[in-house]
């Protein structure tokens, strides 16, 4: 039999040598119960050829053991991911053992990668320190997913070539030296501290900053507000400033319900306004003009009002009818809705749809004062002479229902929920639209020029804590810390493409801390999405919301407040649990554990260094690094299918061993009431805003169609207990079409105006 020769990454050729590979997938089998090397090997089916490379012999075996994967046998898992890592190694340092950290760093400043600063900011024993801390042993714990996400997205590589250079012990100290490297007390212990959080999974990073932190890029804001004014320099204002974000891997929310309708007059009548439709095109060309760093693609959420002239066609605008003129289908669309557009909804009544250039002031107060947009809403719905539309509102609901559903993707925001309970004064700070997912409410204002710092543009940088990993609640405090320190250093380190955004971000600080790996934190206490352990999900909660909130009050006593602290409810000693909508206490007896008191007058005498502090965000990609079940939502199966730039992946759900049978999946909830109680629940401590999705499984439905009064039941719903923003709406098999003209027969929720008031309802008081 002629030899087989293989091509090393050297170049170099060499006999075939079975004994090496065996000893490869023994070591990735190494102390793993229930995974066999021979499986592994039996399962790759190596065809070997003459010339074949090192590179595909490892491809072909991480491939075989991801394969292996099954609910029955899930540490195949580890065995790919260890696959992963030893294949990692060779291409990074030709070797098992990984290089110096100095050399690292010296290697891919050569290569133009890593930012020249981080030699400037450290010595070359404080470098040496760093280098023998590092725990490369821990790369050894990451799963299949992990690792795939890791040399997908993650690692500092050259995207066009696939070659990596480094590996994720390295990027995870070297994001933690970049953050604190400005720290002048107690520097090493926090990027030590930090570092062992990150790389143990106490805190999730989101993709921004696990792949730019350390890099010449210095934009690791994930998600960017904008907000147009109804004039060619804002619009033009606003493409811009979605270019420049969008190339620098950001998500985008786009502010558009300014901008007059169809029609409407332009200079006294001198031409007539083409209306919405060409600039949200124009916005969706800025959108999808480049990828998000070679990491995701660009895109964003552009939210307006339902009162808005032009409703009717916007609402359309994703669905596959229609031709390309009349549909913007490549962004998604978030709709604003208040507590008057309900009361119509409920009542019966009529909606009346105006242009906002018609109507002075009625956008604004839309968000800033319920009380005067109402009188502002009705005068102008008397006044003959102001263009306009009435029509049901159970007609505007149900199209917008219809849209939701079939689109997945049309939005909804409460601009009163939101604005009431944020930790903005709505008067002097409103909140007028949310960001690409939903969880950001934050303060803006139009601005006509990308380089004057005219308006604002509210950016947000993200990270979560890890609940599964928490064992009792004073567990939450050192992550907390650390999220809150690492995430406000962040925004001094960070540059900013767009002048308004610095100034911003500089003032008000603000941070979003959320949540991962919830749905193995109620499968390991015994509760699930449909029968919740509310109490629980409320004294867990309540603790990670201290201690976030006491993590920025104690950061403003070493480093001051926020300059826009004055703007902020904190500076009147109002937190989140204070502007709560009461009626959430239905669902569980409000009590302070914690001692807020103490909190409160703290704040008011030396304030918090952060405007916002928590968002609980989508964590698909961040969470499958760690392990973790996928932010706050729960799993659609114990092992999921993922799809990557490798193909697919397969993530298991943690602790399937024991928890197999504890876990509520995504499709065997009859209903998503239990999901939105939770919701509810947590976000009477978050002063941002939740990605909530609404989820149904049409087989527990009479003829598998899911009826609109169901929907608008949990629609309501949602609203009353002070739900903010609602975000995606999953069906499981697209089955059934909704019958809209079935509304007007069937009876809305049993929810009435007393009820959406909540203040005078008997049954708030448990």
């Amino acid at each position: 039999m002629k030899e087989i020769m293989v091509q090393k990454r050297n170049g170099a050729r060499e006999p075939l040598d079975l004994d090496k590979l065996h000893k490869v997938v023994f070591y990735a089998c190494n102390d793993i119960a229930g995974v066999s090397p021979s499986e592994v090997e039996i399962k790759s089916s190596i065809q070997f050829y003459n010339g074949i490379t090192t590179d595909e012999i490892q491809e072909t075996l991480i491939k075989a053991a991801a394969d292996l994967i099954t609910e029955e046998t899930p540490n195949y898992q580890w065995v790919a991911g260890r696959l992963i890592n030893y294949h990692l190694r060779k291409q990074v340092y030709n070797a098992f053992e990984p290089d110096h950290l100095v050399k690292v760093i010296e290697d891919n400043i050569g290569r133009g990668y890593y930012d020249d600063e981080i030699l400037s900011l450290y010595s070359s024993y404080e470098l040496d320190q760093l280098n023998n801390y590092i725990k490369h042993d821990r790369d050894q714990s990451i799963a299949y997913v992990g690792m795939e996400q890791f040399r997908g997205k993650y690692l500092v590589q050259n995207r066009v070539t696939g070659q990596i250079f480094e590996t994720p012990q390295i990027a995870y100290m070297m994001i933690a030296a970049t953050l604190f490297g400005s720290y002048t007390v107690n520097r090493m212990k926090w990027v030590k501290d930090y570092y062992d959080a990150i790389s143990n999974f106490d805190i999730s990073l989101p993709t921004p900053v696990m792949a730019g932190v350390r890099t010449n890029v210095r934009q690791f804001s994930s998600c960017v507000l904008i907000e147009s004014d109804d004039s060619l320099d804002s619009i033009n204002a606003t493409s811009n400033a979605i270019v420049k974000y969008v190339s620098q891997k950001a998500g985008i929310g786009i502010g558009a319900g300014r901008i007059r309708a169809i029609n409407s007059p332009i200079r006294n009548g001198d031409a007539a306004h083409t209306g919405v439709i060409p600039f949200y095109k124009m916005f969706q060309s800025s959108v999808k003009s480049c990828s998000q760093g070679g990491v995701r693609g660009g895109a964003a959420t552009l939210y307006y009002p339902l009162w808005h002239l032009e409703v009717e066609d916007m609402l359309v605008l994703k669905n596959n009818k229609g031709t390309e003129d009349n549909r913007v289908r490549h962004l998604d669309f978030g709709v604003q809705v208040n507590k008057l557009m309900y009361e119509r909804l409920i009542s019966g009544g009529d909606i009346t749809l105006f242009s906002p250039s018609d109507v002075p002031g009625l956008y604004d107060a839309y968000f800033e004062d319920q009380v005067k947009f109402k009188e502002l809403y009705e005068k102008a719905e008397r006044n003959t002479k102001i263009r306009k539309k009435s029509m049901p509102a159970i007609e505007l609901f149900s199209t917008f229902m219809h849209e939701r559903k079939n689109t997945g993707r049309i939005y909804l925001m409460n601009v009163d929920n939101v604005n009431e309970h944020s930790s903005f004064k709505q008067e002097l700070a409103p909140v007028r639209m949310s960001n690409l997912c939903a969880e950001i409410t934050l303060p803006t204002s139009p601005m006509t020029d990308v380089f004057n710092g005219d308006g604002e543009v509210a950016t947000c940088t993200l990270s979560a804590v890890n609940w599964g990993n928490i064992k009792v609640l004073e567990d939450f405090q050192k992550p907390c810390e650390l999220a809150v320190r690492g995430l406000d250093a962040l925004l001094s380190y960070q540059n900013y493409p767009v002048l308004a955004a610095e100034l911003g971000t500089k003032k008000r600080r603000p941070l979003g801390v959320g949540i991962i790996n919830f749905a193995y934190w109620l499968a390991k206490n015994d509760t699930n999405y449909s029968n919740p352990d509310l109490e629980l999900v409320d004294e867990w909660t309540e603790a990670w919301s201290y201690y976030l909130i006491k993590a920025s009050a104690d950061l403003a006593v070493e480093q001051g407040h926020c300059p826009g602290f004055n703007e902020t409810k904190y500076s009147d000693g109002i937190l989140p649990i204070d502007s709560r909508k009461k009626e959430v206490d239905e669902l569980v007896a409000h009590k302070e554990r914690m001692p807020w008191e103490a909190l409160r007058t703290q704040i008011k005498e030396t304030g918090v260094r952060n405007s916002t502090l928590m968002a609980l965000m989508p964590a698909e990609t961040s969470a499958q690094i760690s392990n973790s079940t996928n932010g706050i939502e729960p799993p659609r199966s114990l092992v999921s299918i993922k799809q990557s730039k490798h193909g697919i992946l397969k993530q298991v759900v943690p602790g399937i061993h024991r928890l197999k049978n504890k876990y509520e999946l995504l499709w065997d909830q009859e209903s998503p009431e239990g999901y939105l109680k939770i919701m509810a629940v947590l976000q009477k401590y978050i002063d941002q805003a939740i990605s909530v999705n609404t989820s149904y499984n049409p087989i527990y439905f009479e003829d598998e169609k899911i009826p609109m009064s169901t929907m608008m039941k949990h629609l309501l719903m949602f609203y009353k207990y002070g739900g903010k923003n609602l975000y995606y709406f999953n069906t499981y098999d697209g089955q059934g079409e909704i019958d809209i003209n079935k509304m007007n027969g069937e009876p809305l929720a049993q929810t009435d105006l007393t009820e959406l008031e909540g203040e005078d309802c008997d049954s708030c008081v448990l």
